[in-house]
């Protein structure tokens, strides 16, 4: 056949990778989902999947148990995550595509079904105690991110509605979160669907709200804490159905009910999945519901496509009224403000909840606390 005519080249899809960082219950149950997308014999439309973490066996062996379950090539790289240079340096190396943050200092589920008196006692300041084990290693992977001028999308699963907020004022905030709002949105739509009234769904939602609306348990949403920020409607989530934004917020609650368990983490998990194909480009636009994009407080309904992330609310809800609505839904958490340098402040009720056990817990914390409190926190724990 003549040159002239000969048929061009066949070119190999190129396939997006993804850099998965923390292999605990969550990025564990993100691996699987990922590695398995199109399996039975179809290719997978992810390039590699690199699982990174400190923990080499395990994480050898979730890369090969999620390698042979699915048509993804798997590969475990070892990676301190708290060390910004071993992460800005894995990033040069892997080139992902986007990045899946699973990683803390202390599992959210950590005081499990303790029922200490000082458990107890955490558990009533609110989450928001918790952030020194959430900050450190998102701060380093950013602070790669930003070193590395890595330039596609992440998304994190660590308390994403006050971590993302906390690193917007150094200009490190992640593209977008996980969770809170999405699961919220994903349980209504699930009960609409069953009544054989599907609609679109859009969720204004706080992690505040999640114990709550995941048991359909309105009477522990944190009314009190919320009405002291000086906005009462904040203690409840806001819900919209369909094009119009119909309000519907009593959805939130009516279930099922669901056990406050890490097996929540399997609705985490596939709000995850959903928000990664959107950003590659692998699915349709996506309308969801999700905490912290781009820096913002709370969580928010957004459109998700292309790598592009753009707010989905309702016309008759400003940004800045939104905003001013999830801060004073953080509360409901244990926060009451965030100072422009960064440094977290706690409300009344959780010094109040600590002053017994640990007040140092409650007092004002800056960035350069964040290892120290962190461990702090990690004694408490382990002691309660």
């Amino acid at each position: 056949m003549s040159a002239l005519f000969q048929r061009p080249e066949k070119r190999p899809v190129q396939r997006p990778s993804v850099l998965l960082i923390g292999l605990g219950d969550l990025g564990r149950r993100i691996a699987l989902a990922l590695a398995t997308l199109q399996s039975q014999g179809s290719p997978s439309p992810l390039g590699t999947l690199v699982l990174a973490g400190r923990h080499q066996a395990a994480g050898r062996e979730l890369a090969a148990l999620a390698a042979a379950c699915g048509t993804t090539d798997v590969r475990y790289e070892p990676l301190d995550a708290l060390d910004p240079d071993a992460v800005a340096a894995l990033l040069r190396r892997e080139q992902p595509a986007l990045i899946l943050q699973c990683a803390s200092l202390l599992s959210p589920w950590a005081l499990g079904a303790r029922s200490s008196s000082a458990a107890q006692a955490l558990a009533s300041a609110g989450f928001a105690l918790q952030l020194p084990a959430q900050l450190p290693i998102l701060h380093a992977i950013m602070s790669a991110v930003r070193s590395s001028e890595f330039a596609g999308p992440v998304v994190n699963c660590s308390y994403p509605d006050v971590t993302h907020q906390v690193l917007a004022r150094q200009g490190l905030a992640p593209t977008i979160g996980i969770g809170n709002a999405g699961m919220i949105a994903k349980v209504i739509e699930a009960g609409l669907r069953r009544a054989g009234t599907p609609e679109r769904v859009r969720v204004l939602a706080h992690h505040s709200h999640v114990t709550a609306a995941m048991t359909a348990a309105p009477a522990r949403a944190h009314v009190l804490a919320a009405t002291s920020a000086g906005h009462p409607g904040a203690a409840h989530p806001r819900v919209w159905l369909g094009e119009e934004a119909r309000a519907a917020d009593a959805l939130a609650y009516q279930g099922p009910a669901l056990a406050s368990s890490r097996e929540l983490n399997a609705l985490s998990c596939t709000h995850a999945v959903e928000l990664t194909l959107a950003l590659l480009g692998l699915g349709p636009a996506l309308l969801t519901s999700a905490p912290g994009p781009h820096g913002r407080p709370g969580g928010w309904p957004v459109r998700v496509a292309q790598g592009e992330v753009t707010l989905a609310l309702p016309q008759e809800l400003s940004q800045a009224e939104a905003t001013a609505w999830n801060q004073a839904a953080a509360a409901g958490d244990g926060l009451e403000r965030i100072d422009d340098d960064g440094t977290v402040h706690f409300t009344e009720a959780a010094r109040r909840a600590l002053a017994d056990h640990a007040p140092a817990l409650a007092a004002p914390l800056p960035p350069t606390r964040w290892r120290e409190r962190a461990e702090l926190l990690r004694q408490y724990v382990e002691a309660a």
